[in-house]
C-alpha cells in the first residue's frame, strides 16, 4: 500500500516506527445518478483507513497530459483516472447526466464539480490501488475546493504540462480521434476557458510548493524525462519502507 512519505524529511533509523497509519473519515453517501445531482452527505469520502498518493495532472488540451500518465502508468504503477474519458463514458452510458455533459462540453464549458468527483470518487473507491492519478481535473478553483472538501484530502503532487498554444491547437486536430470537442471552434473555447479558470489553480499550488511545471515540447521519452524525477524519490521511500516491515 502507498503510503505518503515527505522525501524532504530526515530518513530516520527504524523503518517500523516511522510507518504511522493515517485514516480518513467514513465515505459519504451519494444518492445515484438516476435520482438527481449527487448529494454531500456528513462525513469523508474515502474509506476508512485509505490514504491514497494523489497527483493532479493538469495542461491545456493537447498538452500530452494523457500520453505522460501512460508513461507513469508503465513506470510507477499509478490507477490513471482521465476526468475527460470518465465524461465520455458516462455520455456514452445514455444515464441521466449523458446529454447535460455532452451539451456543457459542446459548448467548451465545465461540467459540475459534484458530476465530475462524483465519477473520480466511484473509481478510487473501486480500486485497490492507492496511488492515483487523477489527469485533467480541477480546471477551477471551484473545483479545487470542491475536491478537497468532498474528498477530504489535499494532492501529494501536481502536475503541470505547459505547451505553446500554437501547439496545443495543432496536436488537438492532428489526432482524429473522432471525439466531439475536437474541433477548431471547441478548441479554441477550451483553451479560452483553461487560461481564465485553470491558471489560478495552478498559481494556488505553485504557492503551496506541490506544483511542479513541466515543458511539454519534444519527443514523449525527452518530456518523460522531466516527470521521472519527481516519482523517484516516492517509489524509492516506497520500497525501503516495505523491506522495513
Amino acid at each position: 500500500m502507498w503510503r505518503r512519505v515527505n522525501p524532504l524529511s530526515p530518513w530516520i533509523s527504524s523503518f517500523k516506527s516511522s510507518i504511522v497509519k493515517q485514516q480518513v473519515s467514513k465515505s459519504k453517501i451519494w444518492e445515484t445518478f438516476t435520482t438527481g445531482i449527487p448529494l454531500q452527505e456528513e462525513g469523508g469520502t474515502l474509506s476508512e483507513c485509505r490514504t491514497p498518493f494523489i497527483t493532479f495532472v493538469l495542461g491545456g488540451p493537447g498538452s500530452g497530459k494523457g500520453t505522460q500518465c501512460e508513461k507513469i502508468v508503465e513506470t510507477f504503477g499509478f490507477k490513471h483516472l482521465s476526468a475527460g474519458d470518465l465524461l465520455r463514458r458516462e455520455i456514452v452510458s445514455h444515464s441521466q447526466y449523458g446529454s447535460m455533459i455532452l451539451n456543457t462540453i459542446r459548448e467548451g464549458r465545465i461540467v459540475p464539480s459534484e458530476v465530475t468527483i462524483k465519477l473520480i470518487q466511484r473509481e478510487i473507491e473501486a480500486s485497490d490501488n492507492d496511488k492515483i492519478l487523477i489527469d485533467g481535473f480541477p480546471r477551477t478553483e471551484e473545483n479545487r475546493i470542491a475536491f478537497e472538501q468532498i474528498i477530504g484530502t489535499e494532492p501529494d503532487v501536481v502536475l503541470f504540462f505547459d505547451c505553446p498554444e500554437e501547439e496545443m491547437v495543432k496536436r488537438v486536430l492532428s489526432r482524429n480521434q473522432g471525439r466531439i470537442d475536437d474541433n477548431i471552434d471547441t478548441m479554441k473555447k477550451r483553451l479560452k476557458v483553461f487560461t481564465a479558470l485553470c491558471l489560478p489553480v495552478i498559481d494556488y499550488y505553485a504557492d503551496k510548493g506541490k506544483l511542479h511545471k513541466i515543458r511539454a515540447v519534444g519527443t514523449v521519452d525527452e518530456v518523460f524525462e522531466q516527470v521521472r524525477p519527481i516519482f523517484t524519490p516516492y517509489e524509492e521511500s516506497e520500497q525501503l519502507i516495505s523491506l522495513g516491515e
